[in-house]
């Protein structure tokens, strides 16, 4: 299989130049994909890259709604999602619909959309965010009221820190670090008392109440290279500690075994080579949609 995987890698090489390809792919994905990456990190920094590629195709390795995102900021680009059963459940769990009427109930409220909703929803609402940046966007809204949706987690995170506004939440949740539990996080500190623990702000409260630290996974990219401790029990998706220890040699990255998205694992290195030579499977989009969900995402990079 690494003999296998290592002539993939090279065959996705040659296709990406030949057709002058850009290979955006998030932290979660499995280490051979992480391995052909041309730029690698989170929701924002993925979108910021999407708008600064001078490739003709972008290949996006994630979920749908990142793939999404990249076409609405580069409607002119081809933009390829390897597998198209790569598809986020929490995605899912909020509607354009629902939004129009959480705005039609709280008319006074701004609505902002997380990154991991349908390019539908994202043309509903007034401003998106991702993990990193989710309190910078809610403090810089003039409403009173703040609609959030669909990550009930995160904007309890986000209230945390921004206490004058009202807040209406939506009922999603990622199912990941939604399972990602206290007495895990326990356990694995009694085993190793010396680490500190990052956790993600998707996570339930009770978890990061208990957390020595909370960020994005670029955030936690960040924060272990100038930490001054050797030992990280890491509370996400576990495949961001392929990146860390890669990013890290000599430091020591600790694992939560439940938290594994299987979305994330759908696209593989073939998935990736077809994606190439056939220029599918293709993100299409309605114009109208690219143009009103472009606005909030676009309101959204400009704050960064």
């Amino acid at each position: 299989m690494p003999c296998h995987n290592e002539e993939l890698k090279q065959k996705i090489k040659t296709l990406k130049a030949r057709k002058n390809a850009v290979l955006l792919v998030h932290n979660y994905q499995r280490p051979e994909i992480q391995d052909v990456a041309d730029h690698l990190g989170d929701s924002l920094g993925l979108s910021i890259n999407a708008t600064k590629t001078d490739a003709d195709v972008i290949v996006f390795c994630g979920v749908d709604f990142m793939a999404e995102s990249a076409k609405i900021l580069n409607p002119s680009k081809i933009v390829v999602h390897p597998n198209a059963a790569a598809v986020c459940p929490m995605a899912a769990m909020v509607s354009a619909e629902d939004v129009r009427e959480l705005l039609s109930t709280h008319p006074k409220a701004e609505a902002v959309a997380y990154v991991n909703t349908s390019a539908d929803v994202k043309a509903e609402v007034d401003i998106c965010c991702t993990s990193a940046n989710a309190v910078k966007v809610v403090a810089s809204l003039a409403a009173p009221e703040v609609i959030f949706v669909p990550d009930v987690n995160l904007g309890l995170y986000v209230k945390r820190f921004v206490s004058d506004k009202e807040f209406h939440f939506s009922s999603g949740y990622c199912h990941v670090h939604q399972g990602i539990m206290r007495s895990e996080l326990e356990i694995l500190k009694k085993a190793h008392p010396d680490a500190e623990i990052l956790v993600h702000p998707e996570c339930i409260p009770e978890v990061i109440d208990f957390a020595n630290f909370v960020f994005s996974t670029e955030g936690m990219a960040r924060h272990v290279k100038t930490s001054e401790a050797s030992e990280f029990i890491v509370g996400t998706e576990k495949e961001l500690c392929y990146r860390l220890e890669n990013e890290n040699p000599g430091k020591i990255f600790h694992r939560v075994d439940s938290a594994l998205c299987p979305a994330m694992k759908q696209i593989t290195l073939e998935d990736v080579l077809h994606s190439l030579e056939s220029l599918t499977p293709r993100i299409e989009l309605d114009h109208g949609i690219i143009e009103k969900a472009k606005r909030p995402l676009q309101r959204m990079i400009d704050l960064a």
